[in-house]
């Protein structure tokens, strides 16, 4: 049955057919224009037949429509577009009529894309209901559905992939032994053939991707636009296999649109660049949304010269001049990930770069703690990985070994010294300690971005760039540190390893939050009992920041899997929402991290920390390139667990303690005495004791000043002086000699964001 699908309430739609075509590779070419904000150009998506599709082909092709009653239900469209069409290619008279524009009405439908008014209707096709209608009639065409959003849609043509020049190869297959000789048919072969090219002629396949992708149009498709998707149709097309494989889609992208931000850097140059939008990228360029719509990608960006351009891709692109004033620069991914992965950034920004022998020095001083994990990897390496075949650095024998990938650091000119200082000692540190935890990086190399200051969060990651807050380079390198390590972390958990199902966050933010105290700890070279220290004094911080969220938020935005034993379910077209995705509340809340940290660290103090990280390790091994639902890993760790350490732990007591309920987890509850006997948590117990007295003592005696000499201050760490602050301001009144004084003592200006807050 077909999921009901509202876009007034707060769950975000995924439109997206996937079960009838799945998108296998996208091909962008685009321009950015920062005199009228706006991206403009084409997109080539590369498809193969869904697996919905072939398994209920043979019982008939009706339940092909099922998505056309769910687009319908969305509400009514923005607009259709109609091609001019061929009365020749009309099945019969009826059809004609029906489809047929006439000469003033073609030029209205023009003129309506030139100016890309959604609120006025083109000819033709006007609304949902319109469609419905026609496919009421008996029209059994099948309709693609995309997710998009907040794009002007111009026009969509099938792609003519049988005149590039050496695709004859793929031609004389075997496979194509009695295929009909049809051009359309020889079309989508062509298609098929190269999307399923083997791992090892990933070069060949990109090659032949761009020229496809270059190939003149054979004819333009029948289009709507709604508010949530774009629709498209072939007539007289009815079954997924018969529609084109290889489409183009010329669009532009809006002012307002919510995927991308236009801004100022922080030298007060013009930028734009992706913000992880709660709509993800269906504001860029149409795709399909679902996680299980794993792709591929290149493109190509056009700018004027003096803007970078930065984004997920494997290679380090360098801009190639056009004509005057012109750059192009070209990126290209081989590792098949969600379309929402997709980040770019273009603007002003310059590479922060180090002496070289520092650089070199910091590695070699790493990769000594390293190697215990590289002989873990030798224990795997024989492993026959789980996913999609692309070319994986897991059997990569020389990726197995680089503990430090290549990066880069860009940010806005007035942020360069700075970050030299700060950021660029600890990525090689951060790296590092991530590879002596978990082994092989998933991606080949990193970018890092300072965003300009609109920017949300404290940091994002994405497929081989993370973008940095500001914000995290004052006041030392402790902030900067943990954010740079929980960025990495989502390399291997949330990158590398996907949730199957959205509403599961915590499987990439409660994983990235646990591992970044594990990196952090590991590229400052702790000693155990200050390891121990740090990461007690961290879990009482993220207690308190949980219990206040708990008491301060609705109940349902509080489980870790709201769709409970519904998770990772779809509906036979593929589409799917993401429930509470749009709720305004959501975006602020940390539940997922904070709660998702706590169910990891519960599990490590069962199990042990040794045997939890092999497990980890192994786990990554197992999944990488993978889209995982909780009870995948939950399954493969308890079959790891000792019995008598395990004895009360299994999935479905983990989904009822920790994941399918509100509130505080019933274990957590047992443990938050324990912070009390950390040293360090002991130690902010006593400054607050000293501050508290000195505060009475004040209040009292009002007229004197306090004397600098009465009382000796100790010296706190960052999060140390984070707790204190938080236990004095539970005080009900503070003087202002104490605020002073706390001021003078700690120099808070100079502290880091968190301390700041």
């Amino acid at each position: 049955m077909e999921t009901q699908l509202d876009p007034m309430k707060d769950d975000l739609p995924l439109m997206a057919n996937t079960s009838y075509m799945l998108v296998k590779h996208y091909v962008l070419d685009l321009d950015v224009d920062f005199k009228s904000k706006v991206i403009e150009g084409s997109i080539v998506l590369f498809f193969e037949t869904g697996s919905q599709y072939m398994k209920t082909s043979s019982a008939g092709k009706e339940r092909c429509q099922s998505q056309f009653d769910v687009t319908c239900k969305m509400g009514v469209s923005e607009r259709c577009h109609i091609p001019v069409i061929n009365v020749s290619t009309c099945s019969s008279k009826t059809e004609c009529n029906d489809f047929a524009v006439s000469g003033k009405e073609e030029e209205a439908t023009s003129d309506e894309n030139s100016n890309h008014s959604n609120n006025e209707q083109a000819s033709g096709i006007s609304s949902s209901k319109d469609c419905c209608d026609i496919e009421n009639h008996g029209n059994k065409d099948f309709l693609l559905v995309l997710d998009c959003c907040d794009l002007s849609v111009l026009k969509v043509e099938e792609v003519d992939v049988a005149a590039v020049s050496g695709i004859e190869k793929f031609t004389r297959s075997a496979k194509l032994t009695g295929v009909s000789k049809k051009l359309e048919n020889l079309r989508n072969r062509i298609v098929h053939e190269l999307v399923t090219l083997p791992a090892d002629r990933w070069k060949e396949q990109l090659y032949y991707f761009k020229h496809c992708s270059q190939a003149p149009g054979c004819g333009e498709l029948l289009f709507s636009t709604g508010t949530w998707s774009l629709e498209i149709r072939k007539l007289g097309i009815q079954t997924p296999a018969d529609f084109p494989h290889a489409i183009r889609i010329w669009y532009k992208t809006k002012p307002e649109g919510r995927s991308v931000t236009w801004t100022t850097d922080q030298s007060g140059r013009p930028c734009v660049y992706t913000v992880g939008s709660p709509i993800n990228n269906r504001a860029l360029f149409p795709c399909q949304e679902p996680p299980i719509a794993l792709s591929t990608w290149q493109a190509s960006v056009r700018t004027a010269a003096g803007f970078v351009v930065l984004m997920s891709g494997e290679n380090s692109a360098e801009p190639v001049q056009l004509r005057e004033g012109i750059l192009s620069w070209y990126y290209y991914v081989s590792m098949p990930m969600p379309a929402s992965t997709f980040t770019i950034a273009v603007g002003c920004w310059q590479e922060v770069k180090q002496q070289s022998f520092k650089q070199a020095a910091a590695i070699e001083t790493n990769s000594e703690s390293s190697l215990p994990s590289s002989q873990t990897d030798f224990r795997w390496r024989e492993e026959i990985c789980g996913h999609v075949e692309y070319p994986c650095r897991f059997q990569n024998p020389a990726a197995r070994l680089q503990a430090v990938i290549p990066y880069r650091v860009f940010a806005p000119w007035c942020l360069m010294e700075t970050c030299e200082e700060y950021l660029l000692p600890l990525i090689p540190q951060c790296l590092s300690a991530a590879y002596a935890t978990l082994g092989t990086h998933p991606f080949s190399r990193l970018d890092v971005l300072i965003v300009p200051s609109n920017f949300s969060s404290l940091g994002m990651a994405s497929p081989h760039i993370i973008f940095l807050s500001q914000s995290v380079l004052p006041g030392g390198s402790h902030l900067c540190g943990t954010r740079l390590c929980h960025e990495i972390a989502h390399a291997w958990f949330g990158l590398a390893i996907g949730a199957r199902d959205w509403t599961e966050e915590w499987i990439s933010e409660g994983f990235a939050t646990f591992l970044e105290d594990i990196f952090w700890a590991r590229a400052q070279q702790l000693s155990h009992d200050e390891i121990k220290g740090q990461q007690e004094l961290k879990a009482l911080l993220r207690w308190r920041r949980l219990r206040d969220e708990v008491q301060n938020s609705e109940e349902e935005l509080q489980v870790l899997r709201p769709k409970k034993e519904s998770t990772g379910e779809l509906s036979e077209s593929g589409a799917s929402v993401v429930k509470y995705g749009l709720k305004a509340e959501k975006i602020f809340m940390q539940v997922h991290y904070l709660k998702g940290y706590f169910l990891l660290r519960y599990l490590a103090r069962t199990i042990g920390e040794v045997p939890y990280l092999t497990s980890l390790r192994k786990f990554v091994i197992k999944f990488h390139g993978q889209l995982i639902l909780s009870q995948d890993f939950l399954s493969m760790l308890l079959k790891d667990i000792p019995k008598q350490k395990g004895s009360e732990l299994t999935v479905e007591s983990i989904f009822q303690n920790w994941l399918d309920t509100s509130g505080i987890p019933k274990p957590l509850l047992d443990e938050r005495e324990t912070w009390k006997e950390c040293r360090l948590v002991q130690h902010v117990s006593g400054e607050v004791t000293k501050w508290i007295q000195t505060n009475r003592r004040i209040r009292k005696s009002s007229k004197k000043k306090m004397k600098q000499d009465e009382v000796v201050f100790q010296q706190l760490l960052p999060d140390q002086l984070v707790l204190l602050l938080e236990f004095l301001l539970e005080e009900k009144t503070l003087c202002p000699g104490i605020l002073q004084c706390l001021e003078r003592t700690y120099q808070l200006r100079e502290q880091d964001a968190e301390v700041s807050h």
